[in-house]
């Protein structure tokens, strides 16, 4: 098994941007497991399916185009909410199971180690990762950030409206029967309410590396 670190929490804590932050750090693959049940997502709307239901949900699990990981179009708040149907269907989850474990086993370019981010990476898709993070910031911040960011793509909401959705979608996430986001027993937790993405990071960095960096020694010596 490779060296693994999962990075869970909540939308727009900033575990995405961190989890690629990491990864670059170690030289490690990344993979964003929420883009996978974003292009899930979008599979469907795009084919006029419903999220909600499994028959359609699970054709867009198989149809995904990982090549539209970085199109702006997953990151919108029509995808994210459908994002959510999916992501609490078990025929996806288990359809997409195993590219994620495969991913994690088996990094591409032959890499030591993976960083993946999610929901239930420490939980579920890697119970035994080498380290875990739980990030999560305060409800009105996350809403902030992700407003700026919809505004930096040119999309205009009203700042309170997305307030409402992200904590609709933080209910969704903890609720839903399969997977739900928690935090890990093992995974050490990241409030980044009041961090810029720098002092986050180092933060991140200090929680994870003496982990790592044991188990890039014990590589070496076997």
């Amino acid at each position: 098994m490779s060296i693994v670190i999962a990075v869970d929490g909540t939308a727009a804590s900033g575990k995405g941007t961190l989890a690629k932050k990491l990864a670059a750090h170690f030289g490690f693959a990344h993979l964003d497991s929420g883009a996978l049940y974003r292009l899930t997502a979008l599979s469907v709307l795009e084919k006029n399916g419903d999220p909600s239901n499994e028959a359609d949900a699970l054709k867009g699990a198989q149809t995904i185009d990982f090549n539209r990981a970085g199109d702006p179009a997953i990151r919108t708040d029509i995808v994210g909410k459908a994002a959510s149907q999916v992501a609490a269907i078990p025929a996806v989850r288990d359809a997409l199971l195993d590219f994620q474990q495969n991913f994690l086993a088996h990094p591409p370019g032959g890499s030591p180690g993976a960083v993946m981010d999610g929901r239930d990476i420490g939980t579920v898709i890697c119970p035994t990762a080498t380290a875990k993070l739980y990030v999560d910031a305060k409800l009105e911040i996350r809403a902030r950030r992700r407003w700026q960011e919809l505004k930096g793509m040119g999309i205009r909401r009203a700042e309170q409206d997305v307030v409402a959705e992200l904590g609709a979608r933080d209910a969704a996430d903890k609720s839903r029967p399969v997977s739900p986001l928690k935090q890990a027993e093992d995974a050490d937790l990241l409030d980044t309410t009041d961090l810029g993405i720098d002092a986050a990071f180092a933060a991140a960095l200090a929680l994870v590396s003496p982990k790592v960096d044991g188990a890039l020694k014990d590589r070496h010596r076997g």
